[in-house]
């Protein structure tokens, strides 16, 4: 099984303006045919994100919050 890479914080927010999300830079078209594309696709988005999300003037994401499920998981 391949391991699919993804520039995904977590942090899904699209930002209305730049219609880029703000935590990992794609579009909703690319965040939804993400696993459908190919290596060379993903790459290629991968090598415009900085240069996309510095350019967008995109809002700081928000920091995720641990909810004590993920804390019992963790502890195991």
């Amino acid at each position: 099984m391949e391991i699919t890479e993804s520039p995904c914080v977590q942090v899904c927010v699209i930002d209305p303006a730049a219609r880029l999300c703000v935590g990992c830079g794609r579009t909703i078209d690319e965040i939804s045919r993400w696993a459908a594309m190919s290596a060379a696709e993903r790459r290629s988005v991968m090598e415009e994100l900085p240069a996309r999300i510095a350019g967008a003037d995109l809002p700081a994401p928000a920091t995720p919050v641990r909810t004590g499920r993920r804390r019992l998981r963790q502890r195991g």
